[in-house]
């Protein structure tokens, strides 16, 4: 996604945008007529390398064609159209392989592109940053491979140990990569696939660690609340999985209002009180037991979860890009975005290690109960430090065109 908002920036927006697009579509295709797992794998790597094109490039698109007044409650609207798709897609999916096969849920993805490539060039503007630079090979390798090195030891300590020499190998190629990343972005200077002035604004830095934290305790509920409504509470896949859906509605019909707001008075109210309010959502999921009732024990905490989310994602994101001049536009959206993949991957990888779940503990209802809800309170603080980073550090942010 890095790579991704950069060649955006440089190359034009909607072109990159619409390659992602094509690119998706066609390793879908690949996927669909897998005739082995092998095969399949390596088509969704290629999937991957599209969607890291056409999401960051979504948003810059939108920074680019919108009037600054207008542009909170545009992102508004794809925040909610976002989480829309995320509910819809396990349900489309399930009817889908059940009625015809799991090969049609990649095939469904050819007329959505055709769709997506026709509304892009009918309608959508071409617009990129003022000059274009040599392509950071070197610095999208090192990026991946930091990231990769300390998940996998994450995930790779919780059922070896730290005894394992996977464990400390993988340690440290993913810290030496990183501090290599660094460097030669530094070194690139302007050039650089992730510019180090961007990072000059405190306002633009402390949003992205926010990011990280916002989406680590999402994806941590996300995680946990699903295995536990199964393996403790007894809930049906489905019904475990219907369980975020009351967060994405609340969403939809929330977030454009909340964009809308947030350009008028400034995002620190919201990026502050949001985070706050979904902490109090899964201090009350905390408390769900193994005789839980979806509507009485599930519900309220969902709802209210929700509700923080709504008022905090739509400003989150309008305040990122418009930390950044306008040229910038692609290569913010796509390090926000790899903010909160990374902060997800992450909680996904640790969270189980701080709780101590691990191999066969998923099966054991007292040791799941136990990790759950030290899961919560770990989601519920890492909220809270938003909330303290959203007060000291978020304004208004201004909206430099240059």
């Amino acid at each position: 996604m890095l790579l991704g908002g950069s060649l955006g920036d440089r190359y034009g927006r909607r072109r990159v945008f619409v390659v992602g697009v094509l690119w998706f579509t066609a390793a879908s295709i690949l996927c669909g007529f897998a005739p082995n797992v092998e095969w399949l794998v390596g088509a969704r790597v290629l999937q991957g390398l599209g969607a890291a094109l056409l999401v960051p490039g979504s948003l810059a698109l939108i920074q680019a064609s919108f009037h600054p007044d207008e542009r909170g409650k545009a992102i508004g609207a794809w925040t909610g159209l976002s989480g829309v798709a995320t509910a819809a897609g396990p349900f489309v999916g399930g009817w889908l392989i059940d009625t015809f096969s799991w090969r049609a849920i990649f095939f469904l993805n050819l007329p959505l592109a055709l769709v997506a490539v026709f509304a892009a060039v009918r309608w959508v503007p071409e617009s990129r940053a003022p000059r274009a630079e040599r392509f950071d090979v070197a610095g999208a390798l090192l990026a991946a491979a930091g990231l990769a090195g300390i998940t996998y030891a994450l995930i790779e300590s919780g059922g070896r140990g730290f005894g394992t020499w996977s464990v400390p190998l993988s340690v440290a190629v993913g810290a030496a990569a990183s501090v290599a990343f660094v460097l030669v972005e530094r070194h690139r200077g302007p050039a650089a696939m992730l510019p180090p002035s961007l990072f000059a604004s405190r306002l633009f830095s402390a949003l992205n660690v926010y990011t990280v934290a916002v989406y680590a305790a999402l994806s941590g509920l996300s995680f946990f609340l699903v295995v536990y409504l199964q393996n403790v509470a007894g809930f049906s896949a489905v019904g475990a999985g219907a369980s975020i859906l009351p967060t994405t509605l609340l969403m939809l019909a929330g977030s454009s209002w909340s964009g809308a707001l947030a350009a008028r008075v400034g995002p620190r109210p919201q990026l502050t009180a949001g985070p706050l309010v979904a902490a109090a959502g899964l201090l009350l999921l905390r408390e769900v037991g193994p005789d839980a009732n979806f509507w009485t024990d599930v519900l309220p905490g969902t709802v209210v979860f929700g509700a923080g989310l709504t008022l905090l994602v739509a400003p989150l994101t309008a305040a990122v890009l418009g930390a950044v001049g306008d040229e910038h536009a692609g290569v913010a959206s796509g390090i926000n975005n790899a903010a909160a993949r990374a902060g997800g991957l992450l909680a996904v990888a640790a969270l189980p290690l701080l709780v101590g779940l691990s191999g066969t503990a998923y099966e054991h209802p007292g040791e799941l109960t136990a990790g759950f809800r030290g899961a919560m309170l770990w989601c519920a603080g890492l909220l809270a430090a938003g909330a303290v980073l959203a007060l000291l550090f978020a304004h208004r942010p201004r909206n430099r065109r240059t």
